[in-house]
């Protein structure tokens, strides 16, 4: 829109190229810009305010707490599931979350989040659900949790529910899903996100060009006009414009920069191939072995140390084939470790054995298994792809740019690893606190490929020391706490238990010193 002065005091007002209007400026708007001239001062940050507004309203929608089951994931993760099963079937440390609506049922919800931000002061005041789950799990007491939301603890219950019932987690993509290129990820906000800042964008280019045309209305006005009026391009490359992007960048970079030292080295949910495909399912779960069996360093050092080849070889000397994979992972232990499995013996020299004589060997072994186990005399071609893959299985599994031999300790992927300024006890924990390795680890029986199932954050660990009531009677290693001890004799009901935090848990230099 454009003002052209065609002389006493006559103005042309264009619309757009081929459209034009002729008024008496003194008689029709002669208010209209006399409005205009006193906001003129105020225009000319009007377009950085507007933005500012803007970067500012776009920031809060995307923090506004809304309900999603992803967000309850990540909540869960942190704040629930060293203590309660992630399948929200079973008992872990605290029971089993699915069917909490039932159990709820006869109280309002606010209950149900009172409880949850604080369990402890709800059995203070008697509340009847409160109490009867306290004789359930006396003396474990829920963690408190005084700073989540309403949106986040309904977040985290939509989570339950979504696992629970089966609606939420991996689902097997039917025809029309995987036609159509897979299945759509019905809880992600990115779309919403994305459209809104789009909407914002395109208000603030019209915001923009008003501005600009009153700021030309008002230099026509003062007869100070330039030859041209300002067009998109040049209010996009305003001083305005190109502060507040500038300004927008050094806040988005301080944001991701902090975050990204925040979360540097923590890797929750990572899961790599390992170069054994041991099942935890199948050892943990089904054959009910003990944690300590295998990481035997847990109850007695700093490390709870990966399990040499001997200590496989302790069953697996006698379990030659796997219940899943038969010959192809077992072989890949016999390899590394330098036992023939065929005359039931370890080999003398292994080092000194070239590949080929290895090769030899346990092509041997697999095809000699193979033709037991399908009842044929010769291999055919069937089973001399059987032996061919699961040899050149071993030879990628064991060796690698720097491992060039066969021969040598299986090189496991680590996955739980802290920071080096940070100090953890595995037998302070394991031995002394009695802490079962399903409170930080997960259920680890139930994992066939193991990940890291707690954030291991320093908040993460704070909050466990505040809550955690140590086992404090009739452990040896708390008997110089004589004041808590004086303390029990005198009034069982004043001093219930003794957490973490009273016995020196959130000094600086208990982990960092």
């Amino acid at each position: 829109m454009l003002i052209n002065n065609i002389g006493n005091n006559n103005y042309e007002l264009y619309f757009c190229a081929d459209r034009k209007m002729t008024f008496d400026f003194n008689v029709n708007f002669t208010p209209y810009l006399v409005l205009v001239k006193q906001r003129k001062m105020i225009n000319k940050s009007l377009i950085f305010r507007v933005l500012f507004f803007i970067s500012i309203l776009s920031f809060s929608v995307s923090l506004n707490g809304q309900v999603s089951p992803d967000a309850g994931k990540a909540l869960f993760k942190e704040n629930c599931a060293s203590c309660h099963n992630k399948n929200m079937k079973d008992k872990l440390t605290g029971p089993a979350l699915a069917g909490y609506a039932e159990n709820w049922a006869d109280y309002p919800e606010e209950d149900l989040y009172k409880w949850i931000r604080n369990s402890s002061a709800m059995i203070a005041e008697g509340h009847p659900r409160a109490t009867e789950l306290w004789k359930e799990w006396s003396p474990t007491v829920m963690t408190s949790f005084p700073n989540l939301k309403d949106d986040e603890i309904a977040s985290i219950l939509a989570y339950v529910d979504g696992v629970s019932n089966g609606t939420y987690g991996p689902k097997k993509p039917d025809a029309t899903a995987s036609a159509a290129g897979g299945q759509k990820d019905e809880g992600s906000n990115s779309f919403l996100f994305i459209t809104l800042f789009v909407i914002l964008a395109l208000l603030a280019l019209v915001l923009a060009r008003i501005v600009s045309n009153l700021n030309h209305m008002a230099q026509v006005k003062d007869g100070v006009a330039p030859s041209r009026q300002a067009s998109l391009l040049d209010t996009l490359t305003s001083k305005g414009v190109v502060g507040f992007l500038i300004f927008a960048l050094v806040v988005l970079g301080g944001y991701t920069t902090v975050n990204n030292a925040i979360d540097l080295g923590r890797q929750q949910g990572y899961q790599p191939e390992q170069p054994i495909k041991f099942s935890h399912v199948t050892h943990a779960g089904i054959q009910k072995i003990e944690c300590q069996y295998c990481h035997d360093g847990a109850r007695r050092s700093k490390h709870s140390v990966i399990p040499a080849a001997n200590t496989c070889m302790n069953c697996h000397k006698a379990v030659k084939k796997g219940s899943k994979y038969g010959t192809a992972e077992i072989s890949k232990i016999y390899a590394s470790i330098g036992y023939d499995p065929i005359g039931d013996k370890y080999i003398e020299n292994y080092d000194a054995m070239s590949q080929e004589e290895i090769e030899k060997l346990y092509k041997g072994w697999i095809g000699t298994q193979y033709m037991e186990t399908n009842g044929v005399e010769k291999l055919g071609s069937a089973g001399e792809r059987v032996v061919k893959e699961q040899w050149e299985g071993i030879v990628s599994s064991l060796t690698n740019k720097q491992k060039k031999k066969i021969q040598g300790p299986i090189e496991w992927v680590r996955i739980h690893n802290l920071p080096d300024h940070v100090y953890f006890n595995h037998a302070q924990h394991v031995s002394v606190g009695k802490v079962e390795c399903q409170q930080c680890h997960g259920a680890i029986e139930e994992m066939e490929v193991v990940e890291q199932y707690s954030p291991l954050s320093m908040g993460w660990c704070i909050n466990c020391h505040r809550e955690t009531e140590v086992q404090f009677l009739d452990n040896e290693y708390y008997k110089s706490y004589t004041t808590y001890h004086e303390e029990f004799k005198k009034d069982r009901d004043a001093r219930k238990g003794v957490t973490v935090e009273e016995i020196g848990g959130l000094e600086c230099q208990k982990c960092h010193y």
